[in-house]
């Protein structure tokens, strides 16, 4: 079969090429209907599944009404603008264009004695329901979330900015999953020269699939930085803060098949932000970002600064003794932070795929087994088991999961260099990752640390502080 396959007027042979195209005889998902339309051979392929049944009565209807049409002395053209009741409406004489909008949901119809396929776009995706993020939930304001349906979510932005310059443009990516993407943005804010760049680099993409979605487009889109964990994008699940970050002038991705929404550009310090501090005063919100950027530090340099107290504890002043280990305990400090770190992923990673009937028992079992039996046979020091806990619990404080092993990674390894190099292994460690966040880039290729670096006072007061609505900030 030729790759760029062109219609006949023949219907028989068109009929056998697509036949074979969709290989219905082993596809029980490719329907395939032959009927007569006055007076002329007509067949109808779609893909069972994406037509619900409100649209098969209708295509049922049309059937029975093309019954009722004279075809003579009409080009394909005025069958579609004429005959057909339907908006969305195509033809292509391409079969492998015809077939990608198929396989995305369409209905292709031929008819004998025209060279043309014709597409009735009535697709109907499955889905659920648009209910709150469980990862991103708010106290006041939408409940609403982001679903698998690109169209459902480009939909749930468009509602809430109703704007001429509210621009939706599509590109499509993956030589087998024909992935849709789409670029949200308002054409009078947006930076031109980061639209272009991002065009030009998803039209470039060349791999089979990207069925991991925004990650797979993420991985395609970025250099390789392999031993890098920090995050080069911000993901939302929220159509109200994914409209807000369109209204300042970001741009937001959406991958069909994922409910989360890629922001860009984005820095470090924009993961102090957080919805729910847009849903409060502006004095509660500053308090708690503030609050969200002390649990930071704290994340990525507590365990590693009590280390090093421990390690020597010359350093530890009178007023902080109570950080000082009083208890027995029979494994090596370094190692109890190391394998508790590795326990709590573990229990993460357990949790996900404990049934919701089990859930509870799961959490007595983890409870048991990491914190009283452990202590009480000193293999765990009960002071380690409360600082790892904290610190367990301040990665949850952001909601980016992404920042959060890239924090824990960061802190292995400043542990790591603390254990075996001591105080200047403690400065060593933290220098290459201030240095790593420094010279990292983001999807754009702006500076991770931007506005910190380069400066902008302006924009660095919007990140750290709350600030009022105006006309522009969201």
């Amino acid at each position: 079969m030729n790759d760029n396959f062109l219609f006949s007027d023949v219907f028989i042979y068109n009929e056998n090429m697509l036949d074979n195209y969709f290989r219905v005889n082993r596809n029980f998902d490719v329907v395939n209907t032959r009927f007569i339309a006055a007076g002329r051979q007509a067949k109808l392929y779609f893909i069972d599944g994406f037509i619900d049944s409100e649209t098969s009565e209708q295509v049922k209807s049309f059937m029975m009404h093309l019954n009722n049409i004279k075809l003579e002395n009409i080009t394909a053209q005025q069958f579609s603008e004429q005959v057909i009741p339907y908006i969305e409406l195509e033809i292509c004489d391409d079969i492998d264009k015809l077939a990608s909008v198929v396989y995305a949901g369409a209905i292709l119809l031929i008819i004998e004695g025209f060279s043309t396929g014709f597409l009735v776009k009535t697709r109907s995706y499955p889905k659920r329901s648009v209910e709150e993020p469980d990862n991103d939930k708010v106290l006041r304001g939408a409940h609403d979330g982001f679903v698998e349906s690109l169209l459902i979510n480009s939909s749930l932005i468009r509602r809430r900015i109703r704007d001429r310059d509210m621009i939706m443009e599509t590109h499509k990516a993956g030589t087998k999953s024909k992935t849709d993407i789409c670029l949200c943005y308002l054409d009078n804010r947006a930076d031109k020269k980061i639209l272009d760049n991002l065009r030009k680099r998803i039209d470039e993409i060349d791999v089979n699939t990207l069925n991991m979605s925004q990650e797979s487009l993420v991985e395609c889109l970025i250099k390789k930085q392999k031993l890098n964990p920090f995050p080069k994008v911000r993901y939302t699940e929220r159509p109200d803060a994914a409209a807000s970050c369109i209204a300042e002038g970001s741009i937001i991705i959406l991958v069909d098949n994922s409910p989360a929404a890629m922001i860009v550009p984005t820095s470090f310090f924009e993961f102090l932000q957080d919805t729910n501090d847009y849903y409060f005063p502006p004095t509660v919100g500053t308090y708690l970002r503030i609050v969200r950027a002390i649990i930071f530090g704290l994340a990525l340099f507590l365990s590693p600064i009590w280390y090093l107290l421990i390690k020597n504890p010359d350093f530890i002043p009178e007023w902080m003794d109570f950080v000082s280990i009083k208890e027995p305990y029979s494994v090596p400090i370094i190692a109890q932070l190391f394998v508790i770190e590795m326990v709590i992923d573990t229990l993460k990673m357990a949790s996900l795929n404990t049934p919701n009937s089990l859930s509870n028992s799961f959490s007595v079992i983890g409870a048991l087994v990491l914190g009283e039996l452990a202590v009480s046979a000193r293999l765990f020091s009960s002071e380690i088991v409360l600082l790892m806990a904290f610190v367990a619990i301040a990665n949850f404080a952001q909601p980016s999961f992404e920042l959060g092993y890239a924090f824990k990674l960061s802190r292995m390894f400043i542990l790591l260099c603390t254990a075996v190099f001591n105080v200047k292994g403690f400065i060593i460690g933290t220098l290459i990752v201030s240095l790593l966040m420094v010279f990292t880039k983001t999807m754009t290729g702006r500076g991770y640390l931007y506005p910190l670096i380069p400066f902008n006072g302006k924009a660095m007061s919007r990140l750290l502080f709350r600030h009022s609505i105006s006309k522009d900030n969201t």
